[in-house]
């Protein structure tokens, strides 16, 4: 299955905020503080930035609605019509990123910062296999592998409908062929079992300080990534 993929900064953002739909002006309006606005704002951008790219729209981004479901999973609804797409979403320091896939699949996404995590952190929030691979791990590669398997864990409750709901210990993310892949910088293969028999195949990647996970179901495919530089041009065409 193809899952495409597009990440954005905060300067991409309009200034405006007329690409938002009234509802979504309404709810940014409720927002008290700056850095949740801010936040808010990267992922809707980013969202309707993604979808219009993938969809080939050629409509005002207003028309582009990003709604929160009940369970929190993100929808998208064109003209309060409701989309044949599946999306994700996340943002971390100023970065937000989109998966984007066909209808019905079971998708997930996650943007983390690479930053020390205590032996405290691993133990509440992780299983015993997955504290054993840590404690394998060299030093200088800990951080970064506790990051990895963390940001896996939320892409599969994503995926699951269910985010930071459930206990994250019952997903085990582990990581496959890693020793196939001598390109640091290429997208690797991970898998994530859920606990209820699930399992979602996904793809993981870090680029500096930050580590980008996506899963699915179906398998997908590596993902592909949508260009950046031509998403404004085709959104602000009417």
């Amino acid at each position: 299955m193809d899952v495409y993929w597009l990440e954005q900064v905060e300067g991409d953002v309009p200034p405006n905020d007329d690409w938002l739909s009234a509802s979504e002006a309404a709810f940014l309006a409720g927002l008290r503080f700056a850095k949740r606005r801010a936040d808010w704002r990267l992922g809707r951008w980013t969202a309707k930035c993604a979808v219009s790219k993938y969809l080939s729209l050629q409509r005002p981004p207003a028309s582009v609605e990003i709604r929160a479901a009940p369970s929190g999973v993100p929808e998208v609804y064109l003209d309060s019509q409701a989309a044949k797409v599946t999306i994700s979403l996340s943002h971390r320091a100023g970065r937000a990123v989109c998966a984007v896939a066909r209808c019905g699949a079971a998708l997930g996404c996650d943007l983390e910062l690479v930053e020390p995590r205590s032996s405290a952190f691993a133990a509440d929030y992780f299983t015993t296999g997955e504290q054993l691979l840590a404690a394998k791990a060299a030093p200088d590669c800990r951080d970064e592998l506790l990051t990895l398997l963390w940001s896996g864990k939320e892409s599969a409750l994503k995926a699951l409908g269910e985010g930071l709901r459930l206990d994250t210990r019952c997903v085990t993310v582990s990581l496959v062929g890693a020793e196939d892949m001598p390109d640091l910088d290429a997208w690797r293969p991970l898998q994530a079992a859920c606990e209820s028999g699930r399992i979602f195949d996904g793809w993981w990647r870090r680029t500096g300080d930050m580590v980008r996970t996506m899963v699915a179901a179906p398998a997908p495919d590596r993902p592909i990534g949508l260009p950046r530089e031509q998403i404004p041009v085709l959104l602000s065409m009417a």
